[in-house]
């Protein structure tokens, strides 16, 4: 008997599945679950990077966030997205997120190039002073240097004003040897001063006879305390102030009064030995050239006191002073050579730049072959632009000193990724909260509700942020700063970090650099409407001719305060006029009555005039007790019973307001006045 399935009698309803069926929708489920695409994504993540990371376009990206409340105008390929819309984008596509932590890299072994240990003492061979002379502008500085190494500086420079560091080496006649830095004076370039203290081992501080201590003065002394006198010193090793030695200056003055310099120089702890101190002070005249034979003999003096030495062997260590590129040589530094014997060849690295020593020079642009410890040197050769103030040292090949600056690089490369992901971090949760905001706002609503309230919200923005834009172009000066050296850059960069007026006007820094100014300098300031400002920099006519044509402005200046004070007008220029009174006339309250005119009764007051005229046609305020307690125009004025324009010193006469509802009183004063505009001036005081 065969036994008959029972299949044929299932209910209609039911569907009858094949094991083999079975088995294939369950392979399919799987693979279908197999086959979801995994994608790896990363906070930060931007617009272009997570379509490239679902292999799909950036449309997609786009259209994934159109019903979302992301500003879609406002996306860009490298705009960075937050964390709860890339898990919205990954969702709709049905693919499977994978948060990717940032790969950390192999620790990288440190490969910098630092500085040897000390030298025996015993291998110390004597070596000249390195000194600044430092003090107030305009106190005689580049004079008095001037007339030591016999040339002309000042005659050279814009404005008798040092506009950056040099370094000279003088022969005194007694065959003495000193290295003079001589700094700029100005206030601008503290920075620069401070500089030129750290490698110095005496300060020469000038003060003027019939000036006395100024502000820059006072800067000079602090420089001078906080350097760190070179370790060789013996007898100041536990001090860290660099000795002073004391030339006032243009004591051939009728005016001149060097002890009221020497008095005010006690309250900054400088004390002469005339006071019982261990100052020097000679007076001196760099003008007429009395008594310089006199300080220079103090500073060798000094410099013996100190036993000033050095190691002439082994690797170069140094100091870059200043930089500049040189059209026919390239970049080049004047460094002050501290420890080992620079030759041509060397090869040297500084900041993330690195030489090979093509040529070396003096200051007066002889070429040398040798450069011992305390000398003054120009050297080219190297790749790149070096930053002054950046410290040199000497390496044993090529190959060594590109693993240095690559390290280098390295290492600031990594401090910036950190800077960024902070701020990619506190991005984040700000597009967080804020998106958390938003769904609290519209959660409970109906999405059409919700779109019809983003469409007002939206409608209403858009012109305030147009009116917002304009407000903001107008109100921000994009500039563009070239000077001729490191040095003077990062003096005017240095005035730029002390602007405190951006609620008035932002001051935006698009670009700086050294060297004339460029026709892509010019593009620059074309784009972001910007002005440019060369500091001792030359602009082609062809390049004037282009900012001419595309509307730029170029401001060159030989004299950094210059420059500033053009900044200043600039700045202020771009700032609402403002608006000030000036009083015309003035009469007080004698008697208040009314008058009909039609159905109304019109408050009139009987007046004085106490000064100047009113005159109908002004503006007129009415003041109470030293308050304003209205301001606008006259309805009427009169004579008795005439209509008059004018009311001159002690006329009587009855006025009557604009305003219904104010009530005059006996003794109330009434004030005519025109307003007139006058341009604003920013309230940036950059210190000079």
């Amino acid at each position: 008997m065969h036994l008959i399935p029972e299949w044929p009698y299932l209910k209609r309803n039911e569907s009858v599945v094949q094991p083999e069926a079975e088995e294939r929708s369950q392979k399919s489920q799987l693979s279908s679950r197999k086959s979801k695409k995994e994608v790896e994504v990363w906070i930060g993540m931007t617009v272009e990077e997570l379509a490239r990371a679902m292999e799909k376009d950036i449309d997609y990206i786009y259209e994934s966030l159109m019903n979302t409340a992301v500003d879609i105008d406002s996306l860009e390929a490298d705009s960075h997205l937050d964390e709860v819309w890339i898990k919205e984008v990954i969702k709709m596509a049905g693919m499977k997120l994978k948060w990717s932590k940032l790969k950390q890299e192999k620790v990288r072994e440190n490969k910098d190039a630092v500085k040897r240990p000390q030298a025996d003492p015993a291998l110390l061979t004597p070596r000249f002073p390195v000194v600044t002379i430092m003090g107030h502008v305009d106190h005689g500085k580049t004079t008095l240097l001037d007339k030591l190494r016999k040339t002309q500086v000042a005659a050279m420079e814009a404005g008798g004003i040092t506009q950056h560091i040099g370094a000279f080496l003088v022969s005194l006649p007694s065959g003495e040897k000193i290295t003079f830095l001589d700094t700029p004076g100005h206030a601008a370039f503290s920075a620069m001063r401070a500089r030129g203290a750290q490698v110095t081992d005496i300060v020469i501080l000038v003060v003027a006879a019939d000036d006395g201590v100024m502000k820059q003065t006072v800067e000079s002394i602090q420089h001078a305390k906080d350097a760190q006198v070179s370790s060789s010193a013996l007898f100041l090793t536990l001090s860290l102030s660099v000795p002073i030695v004391l030339a006032i200056n243009k004591c051939d003055k009728p005016e001149a009064d060097p002890e009221k310099v020497k008095k005010e120089l006690l309250a900054y702890d400088v004390v002469c030995e005339d006071y019982g101190g261990d100052v020097q002070a000679v007076h001196v005249s760099a003008l007429t050239g009395d008594n310089m034979m006199a300080l220079a003999e103090a500073t060798v003096a000094l410099a013996e006191m100190l036993e000033l030495k050095a190691d002439p062997t082994g690797p170069v260590e140094g100091t870059v002073i200043e930089s500049f590129t040189d059209k026919g040589r390239g970049p080049v530094t004047t460094a002050i050579i501290q420890r080992g014997t620079l030759r041509k060849g060397s090869i040297l690295v500084a900041g993330k730049s690195w030489a090979k020593v093509r040529l070396m020079f003096d200051e007066n642009g002889k070429t040398i072959n040798e450069a011992y410890p305390s000398m003054p040197v120009g050297i080219v050769g190297w790749r790149d632009l070096p930053s002054a103030g950046d410290e040199i040292l000497e390496v044993e090949s090529e190959p060594r000193a590109r693993q240095v600056v690559d390290w280098r690089k390295y290492e600031q490369e990594q401090e910036k990724n950190k800077e960024s992901l902070k701020l990619i971090e506190e991005k984040r949760k700000e597009h967080q909260e804020a998106h958390r905001k938003a769904r609290e706002k519209y959660g409970t609503l109906h999405w059409k509700e919700r779109s019809l309230i983003k469409y007002k919200e939206k409608k209403q923005q858009q012109p305030l942020k147009l009116k917002e834009r304009v407000e903001r172009e107008s109100n921000v000066l994009p500039i563009i700063i070239k000077g001729d050296v490191d040095g003077s850059v990062e003096a005017l960069l240095d005035i730029m970090d002390t602007y405190d007026a951006s609620h008035e006007c932002e001051l935006e820094l698009v670009h700086f650099g050294v060297g004339d100014i460029s026709e892509n300098d010019v593009n620059l300031a074309e784009t972001f409407h910007g002005v440019i400002y060369g500091f001792n920099v030359n602009a082609a006519n062809v390049i004037q001719q282009s900012a001419a044509k595309k509307g730029v402005k170029i401001k060159l200046h030989k004299i950094i305060y210059r420059l500033i004070e053009d900044l200043q007008e600039e700045l202020s220029s771009r700032l609402p006029c403002n608006v000030e009174e000036h009083v015309i006339g003035e009469a007080s309250i004698l008697a208040t009555f009314s008058i009909t005119e039609g159905k109304k009764k019109v408050p009139v007051a009987g007046c004085r005039v106490q000064k100047g005229q009113l005159e109908k046609q002004k503006k007129f305020k009415l003041i109470r007790n030293g308050h304003v307690l209205w301001k606008g125009s006259l309805i009427s004025l009169k004579h008795h019973k005439d209509d008059i324009s004018v009311s001159k010193t002690g006329m009587d006469c009855g006025l009557s307001l604009d305003e219904e509802k104010i009530e005059f009183k006996v003794g109330d004063d009434i004030v005519c006045y025109e307003e007139k505009e006058v341009v604003a001036k920013t309230s940036w005081d950059p210190g000079f």
